[in-house]
């Protein structure tokens, strides 16, 4: 009798260590689940947008992404440069780019604007940044992802974060809020490509 025991004991313990060796089971609070049970991951658009489509500022843009171009910026027409807009992408956004001439699903295009100083030295009269002002992030939406957010439209999310605080979303509609800058490249997808020299030759009149 107790040698039945112990075998019986046995083949459950066996039992146990083959379905945790198998892949196709996942132990869930109160024993295993097969796969029926065990439902698939979803899809993560972009780990800068959450399932509402609130877009986040990417906080490691500066050391990961490639730097595009820099626009030198004066707000008055003839005046002095009072802005340098530096505008960078993830690598494998720049690589897809100059492969197909387009950006890919879930390119993520951040501009920074930076405040100037300007002034006569040994190279002439120049500019150079100071203060950060503001942050633009835009965002490859394809698939029209967030048709009910109004900072999602014409192929992109768009976001706008204040230099005081880059942890606040504060546009609250593209097409008021951002579009009028870039209606100028709207050929273009909506961005100057023409002073990104890294994705290539691709000027545009």
């Amino acid at each position: 009798m107790l040698g039945l025991r112990f075998r019986q004991i046995a083949f459950v313990n066996l039992a146990v260590v083959a379905l945790v060796g198998s892949s196709a089971y996942r132990w869930l609070p109160g024993g295993f689940a097969g796969p029926q049970a065990v439902a698939a991951e979803p899809e993560k658009f972009s780990s800068y947008v959450d399932d509402n489509g609130n877009i986040a500022l990417p906080a490691d843009y500066k050391t990961t992404f490639t730097h595009l171009g820099t626009f030198a910026t004066a707000s008055k027409v003839g005046g002095e440069v009072d802005q340098l807009h530096g505008v960078y992408a993830r690598p494998e956004d720049v690589e897809a780019y100059q492969k197909d001439g387009k950006f890919p699903d879930g390119a993520v295009i951040v501009k920074d604007v930076y405040k100037t100083k300007s002034g006569n030295l040994t190279t002439g009269t120049v500019s150079w940044a100071t203060d950060i002002d503001i942050w633009f992030v835009m965002i490859k939406d394809s698939k029209g992802r967030f048709r009910g957010n109004a900072l999602w439209g014409d192929g992109w999310g768009w976001a706008l974060f204040k230099g005081s605080d880059p942890q606040k979303q504060v546009a609250t509609d593209y097409s008021t809020d951002c579009r009028a800058c870039h209606v100028p490249a709207k050929k273009d997808d909506w961005l100057y490509v023409r002073g990104y020299p890294v994705l290539g030759d691709r000027e545009t009149k």
